[in-house]
Formats: structure tokens, sequence, C-alpha cells
């Protein structure tokens, strides 16, 4: 179970952190902590497990890559821990996932692909292909966003 500090952190860092010198304490601040506790309890939960990363989320159309797909490849399930390794090796790949396949849908790992365009898409596809010896994969290029944020575990917070 969380502390009620423990969730008050988590709160505040699942917003955007505040750039500046020193983050931490502003948000101490905010919830009238110290900022040696705020430091210690994101340590203790990431020992934990309980925070598993901590990092930044970059706006990729705003950054020049304006063409991104997700691409639902078959992939043997012998092969499926060798392929993810291989395919989480591509600088271009922001997610890959194992799945179970669907009724009529036989695709069980899934790749998130960004590039600057379309044909470096194409290519980067290609290569993880070639790579990999996955032929079978069907690519479903983005053609608009309605939503993507992080998760709110805290909301009332």
């Amino acid at each position: 179970m969380l502390t009620e500090n423990e969730k008050k952190i988590i709160a505040a860092i699942q917003r955007d952190i505040p750039v500046e010198q020193r983050p931490y304490l502003s948000i101490a601040n905010k919830i009238g902590i110290t900022e040696d506790e705020v430091i210690k309890t994101l340590q203790e939960l990431c020992d934990k497990g309980m925070i598993r990363r901590f990092g930044a989320t970059i706006r990729h159309q705003r950054s020049g890559f304006h063409a991104n797909a997700m691409v639902a490849w078959v992939v043997s399930e012998e092969m499926v821990d060798e392929t993810g390794s291989r395919f989480k090796g591509f600088q271009e790949v922001s997610h890959c996932y194992h799945r179970n396949p669907a009724d009529g849908w036989p695709y069980n790992m899934y790749t998130m692909v960004h590039a600057k365009d379309a044909d470096s898409i194409k290519a980067i596809v290609q290569k993880m292909s070639e790579t990999t010896g996955v032929e079978k994969f069907s690519v479903l290029v983005s053609k608009r966003e309605f939503k993507k944020t992080s998760m709110n575990y805290f909301p009332g917070e």
C-alpha cells in the first residue's frame, strides 16, 4: 500500500515536472515536505519496482519526426525473445510488445516506428524484416492523433 506522501509525490510527477534548477524542491514545497523526502521516496519507489522508469516524453512531430507507424508482426513463439531483442535495438522503435494473436488477426508482436517521412518508415521496416527474418507484417500508418497522454494514477491529488 502507498502512503499519503507517496501518492502525493506520484501525483506530482505524473504531470509535467517544472523545468528549473531544483524541480524536486518545487514539488516538495507544493506537497509540504522536504526536497530530500521527495528524492528519498522516489528512490525507494524505484528500488521497490513501483516506478519502473522515469523519463521525458518528446512530442515527435515538433522534433521533426512527422511519420510513425504501428507495425504488426507474425513471429514464431520460439523466436519472440530474440526478435524482440533485435527490434528494441532499432533507435527508431519506441515501443515493442508481444501480445496474443486474435481470431482472424495472426499478429503477435507490435512495434511503434518513428521517422522523418513515410519513405523512411518503409526503409526502416524493411531493414527490421531483413534483420530478423520476419517476413509477415502489416504496417499501420497513423493518420491522425486523437489523444496521447501519460497514465494519471491519482487524478484528484
